[in-house]
């Protein structure tokens, strides 16, 4: 017999398992490789294929003629285009067309499961197990802040130039306060030729500062032979641009000088509404609370039989008493500027870290329509802090009018001309920190369009704190907090932004709507009616939820046709006599209401409009994905994205962080860091050409595929080291001492990232 040697061949999809060719003899080919049954449904899918995919065993198909009629007619497979028939689809995993898969679904190698949720992200509820063998707790040391397990390393030069001599020209430095101490280079030349990093190759060469600035440093002659280094400006762009382009211009509004954060600090910036309402508050407070106590002792000690009466006269005398206890309060609002929220103006939601200018500025450019800042803490913005103050930094797109299309039931003298996009969220635990926070706000940062409370964060650090969802169980304390930030905020609008609640299965929210729009039973000790909050956003989870479950939006309908009760009911009023003072009220006496969670697409968008009743929705991780979800909302179709239209958003992405934070090496380094934060969630965007159902689900994880190209597949790669890779495309290779962790790798650094 004839001997045949076998060549294995490479299997480009399952490496470890070579391809070998069929046998040379006959008999035994077609022992070995017996023809595969056709199905009658799909001619290109083999039964023995169906059975490798879905895990069918022959016996499912051995069933009578009838029970497989039966069987097949109430299937839920839907023919494609191409009749193909498309796979069942499973919760929780992307739906992502057989051809594309790298491992198929169902074998021990699929990669759905195990990719890391939100909550992971997030960095809650996975902290690290602090239990001995035996079960028992151990005691550790409690780390402090927010980002102790994660270190970024640094971007810095080994030696830095000194302050004093990066925008002075190179013969007359300002003089440095630290002399010979100083630890950073003097000598403008030898930090250019020995410590200085390498220049950028990328962006053809041109410092995206030099294209949009027009700064740069150049040599000039001096009267006595020598060159001096000097900054300059571009003759063409030096006072040319009367009005920027928003598009491509660096220009930031909100910015806080150096003098008014020194002042901050040393309380030199005065917050007299702040003062004059918050003693107000504690005088009615007090009074409120010693009867609260003195009523409860009295029916403790009085028999049933006679508390009915008593009751009655305790009662009326309260009323008495309170009427010549109250004081009014010593200011009200003013009368605030209106604003819109409609089917129109989708929402980017506030997003901590993700959330920062070249992101909002990226994602207005692709439609975002309302944008809000970081959110920041007010202690710290009434103390001056650096940090925080950077964060109510907007670029002037932010400072454009939303879209805004005339309809029926818009709010009377809404001046579309005068509305913009940007509002700045804060988080407080008390009335006076609110207070203080939104006057300070209003007194330094002229361009904002509302300011918005946070009431869903769910980081410990916030929450341990009283502020953030821990609010949703102190509603007293929030009725304070909203109606003295709307007696001290002038003309600008105060939102709130709420979740379901605090706890799974016991939901809030409804109750505290109600408050706010209406006014508790306190409310006539503060004068009336209810807090004056212009909107309320409800992100459909609760705090101890997080991301395992969908957003209930049945929930958020159900608060969303109670403030359109209230709103129908101004309506009448505002035709009666009974019309109330309209600067106690929210603009216009109408409560817009929005709906924040899982809205990943036009389809989605649309069905919570018409489904929930509200006026807009907000969109936070769908954004991160995919940042073109405003365009795709406002064309009202899918947008396939290609690779390079992709990629072209990440360029565009680093350069407005270089233009933000500078192109020094501080600015690459910063660039760098919050592009790969972003780029931990837009790997998870599978394109809608390789889904087998529509519309995509925001709780989908896409198992292990492979794109149309090779580009297509490393921006969908759940690796950060490829996301450096990226990175380095436009910002040249990392600094030997940077390093990045993705955030589900930490133990201790959350995010807040809003639906």
């Amino acid at each position: 017999m004839t001997q045949h040697t076998q060549v294995d061949k490479v299997n480009p999809l399952e490496p470890r398992q070579p391809l070998r060719p069929p046998s040379c003899v006959p008999d035994v080919d077609r022992e070995a490789h017996p023809q595969a049954t056709v199905l009658e449904e799909d001619s290109t899918v083999t039964k023995a294929e169906k059975k490798e995919r879905h895990g069918e065993t022959e016996d499912e198909f051995q069933e009578s003629p009838l029970k497989r009629i039966k069987i097949d007619a109430s299937a839920t497979r839907e023919p494609n285009t191409n009749g193909v028939t498309k796979s069942e689809r499973r919760k929780g995993v992307a739906p992502i067309k057989p051809e594309f898969l790298i491992h198929l679904p169902g074998t021990d190698r699929d990669r759905g499961a195990a990719v890391q949720d939100d909550d992971a992200a997030e960095g809650a509820a996975h902290e690290p197990s602090h239990r001995d063998s035996a079960g028992r707790s151990k005691r550790r040391e409690k780390s402090r802040g927010q980002n102790t397990a994660r270190s970024f390393g640094s971007s810095r030069d080994e030696v830095s130039l000194c302050a004093s001599r990066t925008t002075r020209p190179e013969f007359s430095p300002d003089k440095c306060s630290y002399g010979e101490k100083c630890k950073f280079e003097h000598d403008l030349r030898k930090y250019l030729r020995e410590w200085k990093s390498a220049d950028l190759t990328t962006f053809g060469g041109i410092c995206p500062i030099w294209q949009n600035r027009g700064s740069h440093m150049e040599e000039r002659p001096t009267d006595d032979g020598r060159k001096e280094l000097v900054l300059t400006e571009k003759p063409d762009i030096k006072g040319s641009l009367a009005v920027p382009d928003p598009t491509t211009s660096i220009g930031t509004l909100n910015e806080i000088s150096t003098q008014a954060k020194n002042d901050l600090m040393k309380r030199k910036i005065e917050t007299p509404k702040a003062d004059k309402y918050g003693k107000w508050l504690e005088t009615v407070a007090q009074p409120e609370e010693q009867q609260d106590h003195r009523r409860n002792g009295l029916q403790s000690e009085r028999i049933e039989g006679e508390s009915r009466v008593a009751n009655g006269d305790d009662s009326r005398q309260a009323r008495e008493d309170k009427r010549a206890r109250h004081v009014f309060p010593p200011l009200l609002p003013s009368e605030k500027r209106k604003i819109y929220f409609g089917p129109e103006t989708p929402v980017l939601a506030p997003l901590t870290t993700q959330g920062n200018l070249p992101f909002r500025r990226l994602c207005v450019n692709l439609g975002a329509q309302l944008t809000y800042s970081e959110m920041a803490m007010s202690l710290p913005l009434i103390q001056g802090q650096k940090s925080e103050w950077a964060l109510m930094r907007a670029h002037e797109s932010e400072a454009t009018p939303p879209a805004f299309k005339a309809q029926t039931q818009v709010v009377k003298d809404y001046d579309n001309s005068r509305d913009l996009k940007f509002g700045a969220q804060i988080a407080a635990n008390k009335p006076w920190q609110g207070m203080k926070a939104t006057e300070i706000l209003t007194q330094l940062c002229p361009n904002l369009r509302l300011i918005d409370v946070n009431c869903g964060c769910p980081i410990d650090l916030v929450y341990r704190a009283g502020a953030g969802s821990a609010l949703l169980d102190s509603q007293g304390k929030l009725d304070k907090i909203v109606r003295g930030m709307n007696a001290v905020s002038g003309d600008v609008p105060i939102t709130v932004k709420i979740r379901m609640g605090t706890k799974d299965n016991k939901p809030t929210a409804l109750k505290l709507v109600d408050r706010l729009v209406y006014g508790g039973q306190d409310a006539g000790n503060y004068g009336g009616g209810g807090s004056g909050a212009a909107a309320i956003t409800l992100h459909g989870r609760s705090r101890q939820q997080r991301y395992t479950k969908s957003a209930d939006w049945g929930y958020i309908a159900d608060c969303a046709a109670l403030i359109n009760r209230f709103n129908d009911k101004g309506d009448e009023l505002a035709d009666t006599i009974r019309e109330p003072e309209e600067r106690t009220q929210p603009a216009g006496c109408k409560v817009y209401f929005i709906g924040n969670g899982d809205c990943y697409s036009h389809i989605d968008y649309q069905r919570h409009l018409e489904e929930a009743k509200v006026d807009s929705v907000m969109v936070a991780r769908g954004a991160l994905i995919k940042p073109w979800v405003f365009e795709e909302i406002e064309k009202g179709q899918y947008l396939d994205k290609s690779p390079t239209e992709r990629l072209a958003m990440v360029e565009q992405f680093v350069r407005y962080g270089l233009e933000c934070w500078g192109s020094d090496e501080m600015g690459v380094g910063t660039t760098r860091r919050f592009l790969l934060e972003w780029l931990s969630f837009a790997y998870r965007y599978v394109p809608v050409a390789i889904l087998e159902h529509l519309p995509p689900s925001l709780q989908d994880r896409p198992p292990a595929w492979r794109g149309r190209s090779d580009l297509e597949t490393l921006l969908g790669s759940d690796n950060y080291k490829d996301w450096i890779k990226i990175s380095e495309m436009f910002l040249g290779p990392a600094h030997k001492d940077f390093r990045f962790e993705p955030k589900y790798k930490s133990n201790s650094y959350e995010i807040e990232a809003e639906g």
